[in-house]
């Protein structure tokens, strides 16, 4: 069913790099966090609303499932990122 260059891991590890590429290695605090994760639901949200609800042509271009697919990947994404920061934060090593 997937390939390598579908398989949800692969997009999601794709896309991670990618941000790290444009953003560098992000630190904020966990607030900021929800903020950045709270936008990036934001998308997800208005990409499935835009292809349940009927709410003309250029709102529906919005949705579909390539977007709904991107959003979630980037979801995920930014998620893991908020992880990898906590962890730097407060991971205690032994």
């Amino acid at each position: 069913m997937y390939t390598d260059e579908t398989h949800p891991v692969m997009c999601l590890l794709r896309e991670r790099l990618r941000q790290n590429e444009k953003w560098g290695q992000q630190d904020h605090e966990p607030i900021v966090w929800m903020g950045i994760l709270g936008e990036e639901f934001g998308e997800l949200c208005l990409a499935v609303n835009e292809t349940h609800f009927d709410n003309g042509p250029e709102a529906r271009k919005k949705g579909g499932y390539e977007n709904m697919r991107t959003e979630a990947v980037q979801v995920a994404a930014v998620a893991i990122q908020f992880i990898e920061a906590l962890d730097r934060r407060y991971m205690v090593t032994k």
